[in-house]
């Protein structure tokens, strides 16, 4: 018997259905996707017989390829599970973002997979056992290195997740049932590496431990690999962070997202009285956007991605006037035309009266005069639907003060960012702008004191009073950190995602004036 082998361990993480090295907006090419990925995965498998190839969760959604292979496609095989069949993955861990699609479309997907998607603590309601199967896997070598890997999800997902795609689930917490596990597979399985891969990130900075979350459990790795003995490596995600290093002696990694990274971790082990002992742990990030793509994977999926660009090109509706964005933290500070639009299109949808929506990201172009699908999901890339609660004044003055901090006065006066709002994942979709209220942000005033001149119908708002609001379903379940909007009544909902809204809306009324009514504005 050999004296000394390594252990590869792959991950990659929130690759949010890019496989081709391109942005879909724009169909420039990008330095992303598995098919860049695959050539990295495909070398360390031809180098050495030990490797483990592990995704770690949300992987089936977030372009317009998965998107249409869901709206059109759906009765064919997944085109990010062919994928992942190809290049032979050992275990994929279920992301939040697993769930946009709805139960049956990750129920398809994990059918359709060559390898098991792990989750121990996303349980089934009727049982109280794992709801997709089996929590961890064993991977036996031919040197005779036994490996367990264990999978757990962020329990957080009913506070973004529309109820309808995950009634039959419960979400136990992912420290203690990872800690609970870990100790059995311990236990039963001794083996000789245990791996925790973890679709969920650090709530406290890695390096001095201080910490970077102070009301949510979201994220919970740092406790992780603090306070659970017995975990020698873990892989997460999430964050869309890049990571690679140790915590309390435990390795960990996080591959960014889309496909940037590959996350690499090599565990070396000795052989001692017929027993492998760890002697040395390393990770790593390799960047795939310095390989060339590999043609048999982007083959393999070559007729979705056609079908797909062919849907994007195709022209939907016109603008009348600008709905172009040219900077994006003054899209936020005064009223633009495309957040007014979307605001529109939310109320006349549910037939209320009050909206509020956020500019996602800072890549929104908005849209051009000829505006095609790939203009539509291009601007609102999630797969959203709409909900309307009602909700107190009080509870909207509360919201929209956690929007207003999304502001800071800068040391020469300038407005910038909040820091809690890009660090250390840009969260712009959690400031959001109102339509059908009439108010002012002064970032003047300290945060939580920050709203002036709240009204509706050009009248106060009341605290005690109660009003009607539509918005997505992740800010209707108090995602982003609006708690005031959860377990709130449910007035309306709509099961139409707000990318085919937004397209109906063209489809029906051909040309959309660029508007606004200056209902809202930040001062200081």
């Amino acid at each position: 018997m050999m004296s000394q082998i390594t252990l590869t361990i792959l991950e990659t993480s929130d690759v949010h259905g890019n496989i081709f090295p391109v942005n879909y907006g724009t169909n420039e090419i990008q330095p992303l996707g598995l098919g860049k990925a695959a050539a990295i995965i495909k070398k360390f498998r031809s180098r050495n017989d030990h490797v483990l190839t592990i995704d770690n969760g949300d992987i089936i959604q977030g372009t317009p390829l998965t998107y249409h292979y869901v709206k059109y496609r759906s009765s064919e095989p997944n085109p990010m599970i062919e994928v992942l069949n190809h290049l032979q993955y050992d275990a994929a861990v279920i992301g939040n973002h697993e769930f946009n699609y709805g139960l049956p479309i990750m129920q398809g997907a994990a059918e359709q997979s060559s390898f098991p998607w792990l989750s121990a603590n996303i349980l089934d309601k009727s049982t109280g056992r794992p709801y997709f199967g089996t929590p961890y896997i064993i991977k036996e070598f031919g040197s005779g290195l036994k490996a367990a890997v264990l999978g757990v999800t962020t329990h957080y997902i009913p506070n973004w997740e529309n109820p309808e795609h995950i009634p039959d689930l419960d979400f136990a917490d992912a420290f203690e049932t990872a800690k609970n596990w870990v100790n059995h597979i311990r236990e039963k399985e001794n083996p000789d590496v245990l791996i925790v891969s973890y679709h969920g990130g650090f709530e406290n900075d890695p390096q001095s431990g201080k910490p970077t979350e102070s009301h949510t459990s979201e994220n919970q790795g740092y406790r992780m690999c603090t306070e659970i003995e017995g975990i020698d490596v873990l892989l997460t995600g999430h964050q869309h962070r890049q990571l690679a290093g140790t915590i309390n002696n435990v390795l960990i990694l996080q591959p960014g997202f889309n496909g940037e990274y590959v996350g690499k971790a090599d565990i070396t082990f000795e052989n001692s009285q017929g027993r492998w002992h760890i002697v040395e742990k390393k990770s790593e990030l390799l960047p795939a956007g310095y390989e060339e793509e590999d043609e048999e994977v982007l083959q393999l999926v070559k007729k979705y991605e056609t079908s797909t660009q062919e849907w994007l090109d195709q022209p939907i509706g016109f603008i009348e006037g600008d709905m172009t964005i040219k900077d994006p933290l003054q899209a936020r500070m005064v009223e633009h035309p495309l957040v007014e639009f979307i605001n529109n299109v939310q109320m006349d949808a549910l037939g209320v009266q009050i909206s509020n929506t956020a500019l996602f990201n800072n890549s929104a172009k908005g849209l051009p005069s000829t505006v095609t699908m790939r203009d539509i999901v291009s601007n609102y890339v999630y797969p959203n639907t709409l909900t309307a609660i009602e909700i107190s004044g009080k509870d909207m003055k509360e919201a929209l003060e956690r929007s207003a901090s999304y502001f800071l006065v800068g040391e020469n006066g300038e407005v910038i960012v909040n820091p809690a709002f890009s660090v250390p994942k840009p969260q712009h979709y959690n400031y959001d702008m109102w339509e059908g209220i009439e108010y002012r942000i002064n970032i003047s005033n300290e945060i939580g004191k920050r709203i002036e001149g709240l009204q509706y119908n050009g009248k106060p708002v009341e605290m005690n009073e109660k009003y009607e609001v539509v918005m997505n379903n992740y800010r209707a379940g108090g995602g982003g950190e609006y708690p005031m909007f959860k377990n709130r009544p449910i007035t309306k909902s709509s099961q139409i995602d707000m990318a085919e809204m937004l397209a109906n809306y063209f489809l029906k009324h051909k040309t959309v004036k660029a508007a606004v009514n200056h209902n809202w504005k930040v001062v200081k």
